[in-house]
């Protein structure tokens, strides 16, 4: 570290959130324009995502920078860490949510629905579980969790044993491990998905589960596709680090970026048993 540890570093003022936003600008009026048959809504958003990922490009090149330089002293690794850990818990709250909404539909509003006061109104609504919900005639059948769920939960846990492998080969300097460490959890997060991706296809067309399938098949794809879609962030920040250890960034005693990504990582793995347990094995 070159910086004095009683100094907090401040960055200069920086042009790239208004790069950022200008980005979101050409996006939402591509997707209006998209969503309304405007042919020019595909150039629009086009040009939004390449200034996007301009942006990350840019703004994930400048922190690497001031971060090697040694611009970043304990104080700041301090607020980073803070910083990380704040933003897990939103997300451990946001899935919460689903996850609340899970439990009081199974627990609480299903089966008042079908109590016998509402019989005039559904007559011939069980109020069991999993189902569509009373006045849904779509019949679907509810995706088992020894198949693809039960692969995937493999998946997931053995991408956080590497990961951690990984973290210990960067703590002892064992830059070879490091960058076999990393591969293997990537690889391991897009087979993933590539696994997920089938499964909603195999959900779509032979058992009739899609989003419209009432309360069962919507609590199933929000629940499992929004944390596909947290798979598919840390997918790409792990990327990002990997390509980082290439450049021969991080060191033993300096590394929160690799660290903030393995936190998130792990997070995402718990959250997966949590789906895999109430989702698909408590049917």
């Amino acid at each position: 570290m070159n910086q004095d540890a009683n100094h907090y570093y401040i960055p200069t003022p920086s042009a790239w959130p208004i790069v950022g936003a200008t980005a979101i600008f050409f996006m939402g009026f591509g997707a209006a324009f998209t969503v309304n048959k405007i042919p020019l809504g595909y150039v629009s958003l086009a040009i939004g995502f390449a200034i996007l990922i301009y942006m990350l490009f840019g703004w994930f090149g400048t922190v690497a920078k001031e971060s090697e330089s040694g611009k970043f002293n304990k104080q700041v690794d301090s607020s980073f860490r803070w910083g990380m850990g704040w933003f897990i818990f939103t997300e451990v709250m946001f899935f919460a949510g689903f996850f609340g909404a899970l439990y009081y539909m199974r627990i609480l509003s299903v089966p008042w629905l079908g109590d016998l006061e509402h019989k005039l109104l559904w007559p011939d609504f069980a109020g069991g579980w999993p189902t569509s919900g009373p006045g849904i005639t779509d019949k679907f059948t509810p995706m088992g969790a020894w198949g693809l769920p039960a692969i995937n939960t493999a998946l997931l846990l053995t991408s956080g044993v590497t990961v951690t492998w990984a973290h210990w080969a960067l703590k002892v300097n064992k830059r070879g491990q490091l960058k076999l460490g990393l591969f293997l959890t990537i690889l391991l997060g897009v087979l993933f998905l590539g696994c997920q991706i089938y499964e909603y296809g195999h959900a779509y067309s032979e058992l009739n589960l899609k989003l419209t399938t009432g309360a069962y098949g919507a609590s199933f794809f929000m629940l499992t596709g929004f944390h596909g879609f947290h798979v598919t962030l840390g997918a790409l920040m792990l990327t990002v680090i990997f390509f980082r250890v290439l450049a021969g960034h991080f060191k033993p005693e300096h590394h929160f970026g690799f660290e903030g990504v393995a936190w998130y990582w792990h997070f995402v793995d718990v959250v997966w048993l949590g789906l895999f347990i109430f989702v698909y094995w408590l049917v």
